[in-house]
């Protein structure tokens, strides 16, 4: 197995990538901390908790813990770090993967709305990732993947501005973390779809979009980010960090049609 004996941490974990990141993971042998807020069905429009993911890991063999987190709030992070540790004894991997996205104009965006996408987006992947850095650093081993977005390397379309800063800036959080970490020999690398991945969290948000014939063709399932995100775990300071890298990279890859 790819990941055995290795325990990972995975926010937005109840559903969409983030539950099949938490699937593939324990699959390959990690241990996974399934992080997300939804405990119950009800709680959010969307479908999918954390207590499904688990279930569903454990009824095929799996090690998983649920760990209900808020992460823009400080001290549900600093817990989700520390069940993981009292649970399994380590952290070597996380996946911060949890975001908010509202689809407007600026000239239409509420405060409160721009505020929660930089809380979750960009506050909330530094706090999970400063809450893990001492086990990592204690180790002196580690592995940081953080999803980004194409939107991050373009233009943003109408209506995405708020999210594109969210995501570019996490780019830049990885590049200058992947430095600052390197001799501990923890990895940081971002990864993002090529095409809009056909969720419930991307359709509720782009239910009123119509795409175009060529978007729909780049279009990505859960499964192929999740098989880009478990060779990035497997990676480490020596062998791959501080790149943002997309799943069409990482296919080449695997595949040898290109070299890391």
């Amino acid at each position: 197995m790819k990941l055995d004996g290795k325990v990972a941490i995975v926010t937005g974990g109840s559903r969409g990538i983030g539950k099949q990141i938490c699937l593939t993971f324990a699959r390959e042998g990690a241990a996974v901390v399934v992080v997300a807020r939804t405990e119950k069905e009800g709680q959010s429009r969307l479908p999918g908790t954390i207590h499904q993911t688990v279930e569903e890991i454990r009824a095929s063999g799996g090690r998983a813990i649920p760990v209900r987190t808020d992460i823009t709030v400080d001290e549900d992070v600093e817990r989700m770090a520390r069940m993981a540790i009292e649970e399994f004894g380590r952290v070597d991997i996380l996946v911060n993967d949890a975001a908010a996205n509202v689809n407007s104009s600026i000239a239409d965006l509420p405060i409160k709305r721009w505020d929660l996408m930089m809380r979750v987006n960009l506050r909330g992947t530094f706090i999970c990732t400063k809450a893990v850095l001492p086990a990592m650093m204690a180790q002196r081993s580690g592995n940081i993947i953080c999803m980004t977005s194409i939107a991050a390397k373009r233009q943003a379309p109408p209506g995405e501005v708020c999210y594109s800063i969210t995501k570019a800036g996490i780019e830049l959080f990885c590049w200058g973390l992947a430095q600052e970490v390197k001799e501990y020999n923890i990895a940081v690398n971002d990864l993002y779809p090529t095409g809009g991945v056909t969720t419930d969290g991307f359709n509720e948000v782009f239910r009123n979009r119509t795409f175009s014939e060529e978007e729909l063709k780049r279009r990505k399932t859960p499964e192929q980010i999740a098989e880009a995100a478990l060779w990035l775990a497997q990676q480490d300071a020596s062998t791959f960090t501080g790149h943002s890298v997309n799943d069409d990279e990482v296919r080449a890859f695997i595949e040898g049609r290109a070299r890391p």
